[in-house]
């Protein structure tokens, strides 16, 4: 309510000057109640997408589940980034016709397969040929479960890890690596362009991220999309992303499962042409026009 009474002025200036066909919340929270009210005051139509948090952590919230329900209940539609955050939307008391599973877009220009050979962008990298080389990108936080694929570190021993993205574990992640013995191989990178981040996941034999919850992450399709495999949890849209052997596994969440899963990727790694493809249907043009599709079927209905 309070981001709408502040947005309100400007958004009544600005439908007078251009007016507007619908309004779009591309959160559930705070955007979806706040997208609600600005929608009910200018008169309009309005839609939410659900990416994952929002509705896995925001929904145990005192205050915020109701406000989430109402609002998901009175949009004329409904986004979700997989056909598992569609069934957690639904499951909330909410129609699944009215929701649209409308997935990931990626930048096809920077992630991508590489075109240098392997051993050259280890080398741009710093990362000795003989090593493999793992990365994680997401934030520092305890739901990404960055601690399991450090305690798997002490398990490949000829593996290094480079994790992309800051948070509050950080200054936990680095003790925990030095109690190990590890901290050698295990490097905080910090936030990166995407450009940068593109790199790591060329020059990457896995791509590790043992989250406890998810929607459909664009770290998922942005590794897959430079070739590289992933080591994943069983959560979100994680079924709906692995679509072959060759994009890697899905494993428990503890270092033991993750180790495996990843010697066993660097025993018997796939084809880099053969991950990709699993993920070529993703991009930004695709997402856009899919988005577009359901802005109008929604004006169409209103009509």
């Amino acid at each position: 309510t309070a981001i709408a009474k502040a947005m309100l002025p400007l958004a009544h200036k600005l439908h007078a000057e251009k007016p507007f066909d619908l309004v779009d919340a591309q959160f559930f929270w705070p955007d979806g109640p706040a997208a609600m009210h600005i929608a009910k005051a200018l008169n309009l139509p309005f839609s939410i997408k659900a990416r994952g948090a929002d509705i896995h952590y925001w929904t145990t919230v005192f205050g915020c589940r109701e406000q989430i329900i109402e609002a998901a209940q009175k949009a004329g539609g409904l986004l979700a980034v997989s056909d598992a955050i569609k069934a957690d939307i639904a499951s909330l008391g909410v129609k699944a016709g009215k929701i649209r599973v409308h997935r990931t877009g990626i930048d096809r220009s920077l992630f991508c397969l590489p075109t240098e050979p392997h051993d050259m962008l280890r080398e741009r990298l710093q990362v000795p040929i003989y090593e493999a080389l793992l990365v994680s990108v997401g934030a520092l936080i305890p739901r990404k479960g960055q601690a399991f694929v450090i305690e798997a570190m002490a398990k490949l021993p000829d593996a290094r890890l480079a994790l992309i993205g800051e948070g509050e574990d950080q200054q936990m992640l680095g003790k925990l690596a030095h109690e190990l013995g590890v901290a050698e191989r295990v490097h905080f990178l910090g936030s990166m362009p995407h450009a940068e981040i593109a790199h790591y996941l060329q020059a990457a034999d896995v791509a590790v991220l043992p989250s406890s919850s998810e929607g459909l992450a664009n770290a998922w399709i942005e590794a897959l999309a430079c070739g590289t495999p992933l080591v994943i949890t069983d959560t979100g849209g994680a079924r709906e992303a692995m679509k072959s052997a060759a994009s890697g596994r899905i494993v428990e969440r503890n270092a033991d499962a993750i180790a495996a899963a990843v010697h066993e990727l660097l025993m018997e790694p796939p084809h880099r042409e053969a991950v990709a493809s699993t993920v070529a249907d993703y991009s930004w043009q695709a997402n856009g026009a899919a988005l577009v599709a359901h802005w109008r079927h929604l004006l169409d209905r209103k009509a």
